[in-house]
């Protein structure tokens, strides 16, 4: 049974008729990986934070239905949302040096979640503060926990978010292309880190990249977007062996592989792109006239 389930989600700009998201409609279950990719301005992050209500107010939600856990969150009064989302789901965002409040110490950025949404005392949230550093293996927790963000590295920044989005135990984590802002190195071992995380918390994820690379490691599914439009879902293993639609087959065309480095990169041909934005026409065509 899917944990998160969309259906027929439209999105647009506020006042216009015109669409970010069109009719998207993907299911995530309980305990898996599904990787949103597409090229940048394809939707990724806007689904996501659709799922988690935090859509900027110059967008809207016109049509569909966001299912967390059986219920319609799109039903519900804002406070309720804010409630169901705030105790089941969780985010990890691209950039933790805006992520992180500057101007407070560490240990309230992860604590006021628990406190305010779960209703712990402070004692417990911070004893649950530390037990989360520990488990994304932060040297000197007391110590991090009384400092500043601009007193840590990205890396350390980066493991703090992503002990916040887990300190709750939520059942959904959206990683909003967590590695972005990261060094290669770095990068490799937050991956590490949130796919260990998941798998010991047994958490739903929604993993927005654009790196397909990263999807073949640590998802089990995929969706592809073009244009707010999902254009291909498929198991990972059988995506790589043979992607059905021909913009799924230039996106993985078009990424570098480690096994010849030197080789030239390949754009996406312009027929394909003339072809996907056929059928982002043809689905608002049909959209306006329903």
């Amino acid at each position: 049974m899917s944990f998160l389930r969309i259906r027929n989600l439209s999105v647009v700009l506020r006042g216009t008729r015109h669409r970010l998201l069109r009719d998207v409609s993907l299911d995530v279950a309980a305990t898996e990986v599904m990787g949103l990719v597409g090229e940048s301005g394809a939707g990724k992050s806007m689904i996501g934070k659709a799922v988690l209500g935090i859509l900027p107010r110059s967008v809207q939600i016109v049509s569909g239905a966001i299912e967390l856990d059986g219920t319609d969150l799109l039903t519900l009064p804002p406070r309720r949302r804010r409630e169901v989302i705030g105790r089941k789901a969780a985010l990890i965002p691209q950039d933790p040096l805006t992520a992180l409040n500057p101007a407070r110490r560490i240990e309230p950025q992860i604590t006021d979640r628990l406190v305010d949404i779960l209703g712990w005392d402070r004692a417990r949230a911070r004893a649950r503060a530390l037990e989360i550093l520990n488990e994304v293996h932060i040297n000197q927790p007391e110590r991090v926990l009384r400092a500043y963000p601009h007193e840590l590295s990205g890396g350390m920044r980066q493991r703090i978010l992503i002990a916040s989005a887990f300190a709750a135990e939520p059942r959904l984590i959206v990683a909003d292309e967590p590695t972005t802002a990261l060094d290669v190195t770095v990068q490799k071992q937050i991956l590490k880190l949130i796919f260990e995380l998941q798998a010991n918390h047994g958490t739903a994820l929604l993993f927005v990249t654009h790196d397909l690379g990263v999807v073949a490691k640590i998802c089990q599914r995929l969706t592809v977007l073009y244009g707010g439009l999902v254009v291909e879902e498929a198991e990972v293993k059988s995506f790589f062996r043979a992607p059905a639609h021909p913009y799924s087959r230039a996106l993985l065309q078009a990424t570098p592989r480690h096994s010849d480095p030197d080789a030239d990169l390949a754009p996406v041909p312009e027929a394909v792109i003339a072809e996907a934005q056929k059928q982002v026409a043809e689905a608002d065509l049909r959209w306006r006239h329903g």
